[in-house]
């Protein structure tokens, strides 16, 4: 687990740098590096006409000319904030009852979904990032495990609400597809995250609320 567990601190170690420019920077990484894990999900493809023959060099042709900084744009608009806002809202609600709370981007983790991406597993799973904070009582660790996951059904919702609004809004066919892909996302992260397993932030969530009953 050694190369998993590998963070900022393992190359800057007790840096003088303000904790919360670190934490900017590993956004920003961890945002790229997702980007580029999921930007098969937004590259185009060229769908020939019923009346139209298909040409294999034509088709690659017409794919190429959209950039591949597109896919990745995109795929960063999609996945970045459901994990982002889910990490940032654990933050938060810890600095709000006086608890320091660090974000970290796990440098070790995002190899291993680069890599995994590379060999085309069709099976992708790795944690981008994680908020150290100390023990305290039972039911703010609790408050601070269900924000994440409540955050991200929150995102869902704003996706399913925008997406029905469409018309209204008039968004583009691209902004309809990462809203799409944010919905899922969203939805998959409550689920998964509300689990009652270790070290899921469900796990936290029961076992604070149930220590206090």
């Amino acid at each position: 687990m050694g190369i998993l567990n590998f963070t900022r601190d393992s190359i800057f170690g007790a840096s003088g740098m303000p904790t919360f420019a670190f934490e900017i920077l590993d956004i920003i990484i961890m945002s790229l590096a997702l980007g580029y894990i999921f930007q098969e999900y937004f590259k185009p493809y060229h769908k020939p006409h019923e009346n139209e023959k298909y040409d294999p060099l034509a088709t690659f042709k017409k794919a190429s000319k959209y950039k591949i900084t597109n896919s990745i744009k995109y795929s960063i608009l999609a996945v970045a904030p459901a994990i982002v806002l889910h990490e940032l809202a654990h933050k938060f609600v810890g600095l709000a009852f006086g608890v320091p709370s660090t974000f970290y981007a796990s440098y070790g983790f995002l190899i291993l979904g680069i890599v995994l991406k590379l060999v085309g597993s069709p099976f992708l799973f790795f944690v981008p990032g994680f908020v150290s904070h100390p023990s305290t009582t039972p039911f703010i660790s609790s408050l601070i495990a269900v924000s994440g996951p409540l955050t991200n059904l929150m995102l869902w919702g704003i996706a399913i609400i925008l997406i029905k609004n469409n018309k209204k809004f008039n968004f583009s066919e691209k902004t309809i597809m990462v809203l799409g892909f944010m919905r899922k996302i969203n939805i998959f992260l409550f689920f998964f995250n509300i689990l009652p397993i270790p070290p899921f932030d469900g796990y936290q969530f029961f076992a604070g609320i149930l220590s206090l009953l």
